[in-house]
């Protein structure tokens, strides 16, 4: 997602829009949708990779997101209200709204700092948390590992804006700007048509899915053709609807006023092109190359941890769903994982970049001695 910011004359609004958001998007998905129909062996690969990430992962993905989206949508507290009686426990209350898969929770943190409300430990705390919209993916595929990476994400990022607090002080970069974040005005896009549809296509995906995961045996004929038409419709049809989709992925899953469906829907689709992607990726470089990138991590292991910490830099949740997804593919160790879980910031780095770019690009950096510290445990004392 790229974010450019329009402020408004006297009331200083703050507009999450792209002029060119649209046509990158449309570009990156129609390449991915013509690489399908190539033919012969490259082609069938390449299907073939489409269905099992759209049977494996993303129908799992859209129900998770069913369950947290849902619990969101039901939630009528005011988050923004409960930091200002609680000033004391902004950092902890910080680094638990940056643990909270998606995106959302970190974003009001990050505008409760610009407006110069919480320390720039909570700043820290929040970004070193966050695992934006990956999280949803290890959660749904393992439930254990996520979980272990939520609470990791709450007691890191605790503690590390609690020593930057103590370091700094409170006030250390404190921002005093009275800019209102708001969403652009669209709560129908073209691509909602399509939504029964994809409704259609999820039903018995998700079925298929959990009796894919439970190895329950079938008619293999009937299967097998189901498995592959269910997959393959799904698959385009959810790269599809991303890359057509106007708004930003951030905005996707966080404006409550889109509608339950709408959020759940848009976001499985964004989810779904970037774990598609990161299965092409190693099937084309394995196909072109014919070198195997588990062997190859294998050989580099001691780096592995540390390359995916410096993939966290990359602003955004797309490069950071491949990370996950080659996780749980079993190319990289989970401590590599766990690195990038604890380095990259998600969406919630483009307001901050936007407008506080100094304090952002600050605690990014701060982000990663926690990173290299917590992933190398790991890899040192369970791998």
């Amino acid at each position: 997602m790229n974010a450019i910011i329009n402020a408004f004359n006297s009331k200083k609004k703050l507009i999450l829009a792209n002029e060119g958001r649209l046509l990158k998007k449309s570009f990156f998905g129609l390449i991915i949708i013509a690489l399908a129909f190539q033919g012969g062996e490259f082609g069938e690969i390449i299907r073939n990779s489409m269905v099992d990430a759209y049977i494996q992962v993303s129908v799992f993905v859209a129900f998770t997101l069913f369950v947290f989206i849902g619990l969101d949508s039901l939630t009528k507290y005011d988050i923004k209200s409960f930091l200002s009686k609680t000033q004391k426990y902004h950092v902890p209350i910080a680094a638990f709204l940056g643990a909270i898969p998606g995106c959302g929770g970190a974003i009001i943190v990050v505008t409760q700092y610009i407006q110069g409300r919480i320390s720039f430990g909570s700043l820290v705390a929040v970004l070193t948390a966050t695992m934006g919209d990956a999280a949803f993916l290890i959660l749904a595929v393992e439930p254990e590992t996520g979980l272990l990476i939520f609470i990791l994400g709450i007691i890191v990022g605790s503690i590390s804006g609690i020593v930057i607090d103590l370091i700094h002080g409170t006030q250390f970069m404190q921002n005093q700007s009275q800019i209102k974040v708001e969403y652009e005005k669209i709560k129908t896009t073209f691509v909602s048509t399509f939504n029964i549809f994809w409704l259609i296509i999820f039903i018995p995906g998700f079925v298929i899915g959990i009796l894919t995961a439970f190895q329950i045996e079938i008619n293999a004929f009937y299967y097998t053709n189901i498995f592959i038409l269910v997959g393959s419709i799904g698959a385009i049809l959810s790269i599809f609807m991303w890359s057509f989709n106007p708004l930003s992925d951030f905005q996707c899953s966080t404006d409550k006023s889109r509608g339950y469906l709408s959020r759940v829907i848009d976001t499985t689709n964004f989810v779904t092109t970037w774990v598609i992607a990161g299965f092409l990726i190693f099937e084309i470089f394995i196909y072109f190359t014919s070198i195997d990138l588990k062997i190859f991590f294998d050989l580099w292991l001691p780096l592995v941890p540390l390359i995916a910490i410096l993939f966290g830099f990359l602003p955004g949740c797309g490069p950071q769903v491949v990370v996950a997804t080659f996780y749980l593919n079993g190319y990289i160790p989970l401590s590599a994982e766990i690195g990038n879980a604890i380095s990259n910031d998600g969406d919630a780095l483009f307001p901050a970049l936007a407008l506080a770019p100094k304090a952002a690009i600050l605690a990014t950096l701060y982000s990663a001695i926690p990173a290299i510290l917590v992933a190398y445990s790991y890899f040192y004392f369970f791998e």
